[in-house]
């Protein structure tokens, strides 16, 4: 398999270690040497996988699906480190041995794209959750994302970094392939597709089809209850004070892209999404 090495993004000071290019795909550098290990990573019937596109809303993802997978206490939820129950596959810890000796049923994350991730559940082996958040949005929170990480040092504009986002040139590579390649695989019936923006939009719907899709039952009270719940949850996550201009809300791009970047995204997105019908929301 092919790997390389790829400079640094130019703007001084950003990342301080280089990308990793593996196949044509700029992945982080701890992502070098383990590709093959990952592809042959050992999946188990009874996993879980939440996928997505970095700042796609995974943190709060997770923390729904482990609500509702679990039927666990939300105001448990609250005291734990929920990062710990849901280990990323490629991150450095706990590193894949450990995920590979964990008990079932394990959940784990990724933000690999699909052609990347263990041939097993290629084959339709366990369940695989992805959730796509429109690009505007995406990209003003990966942006303020990698401002606040010392170990990213990033200190371009935002107009710069939106570049480098419609041209490819972040980690994990595009995120228009990302999605169009999960896309192409949401009517497996191992795999549930959600959109982001159908969190805030109708959270019912979707709690239902998580329910529905992890094999997992609850009377109308309770599935009443787990809605509330996992509204609560949004509502911390979206209105905290600590995240930073409302990070989690939809049509958070309005406040930050100019007549000019939108026209020119707009442009990008037609041209790299317009074979595809996948749509989503950038305002509600």
């Amino acid at each position: 398999m092919a790997e390389s090495e790829a400079e640094t993004p130019s703007t001084p000071g950003e990342f301080e270690s280089k990308y990793f290019e593996y196949n044509g795909v700029r992945l982080p550098p701890f992502c070098r040497g383990k590709m093959e290990e990952i592809a042959n990573f050992p999946v188990r019937d009874s996993d879980v996988w939440i996928v997505t596109y970095p700042k796609s809303g995974t943190g709060l993802l997770q923390e729904v699906v482990y609500l509702v997978s679990q039927g666990a206490d939300p105001d448990e939820i609250g005291l734990m480190n929920i990062d710990e129950q849901l280990p990323v596959l490629e991150y450095p810890q706990p590193g894949l041995d450990i995920i590979k000796e964990l008990t079932s049923p394990r959940l784990i994350k990724s933000h690999l794209p699909y052609r990347f991730l263990p041939s097993d559940l290629h084959n339709g082996n366990s369940k695989v959750i992805y959730m796509a958040r429109n690009p505007k949005d995406l990209v003003v929170s990966y942006y303020q994302f990698h401002r606040s990480l010392r170990t990213m040092s990033y200190r371009g504009t935002f107009q710069e970094f939106c570049r480098r986002f419609m041209n490819d040139k972040l980690g994990y590579g595009s995120w228009f392939e990302h999605v169009q390649e999960f896309w192409e695989h949401h009517m497996d019936a191992n795999v549930l597709f959600l959109k982001y923006e159908d969190m805030h939009k109708d959270l019912a719907t979707m709690v239902e089809q998580l329910v529905r899709f992890l094999g997992v039952s609850y009377d109308k009270a309770q599935l009443e209850s787990m809605v509330e719940h996992c509204h609560q949850l949004i509502d911390q996550c979206c209105n905290a004070e600590a995240v930073p201009v409302g990070r989690g809300r939809v049509g958070l791009w309005k406040d930050i892209f100019t007549v000019s970047m939108n026209e020119k995204f707009d442009l990008v997105y037609k041209q790299k999404m317009g074979k595809c019908d996948l749509t989503f929301d950038f305002y509600l």
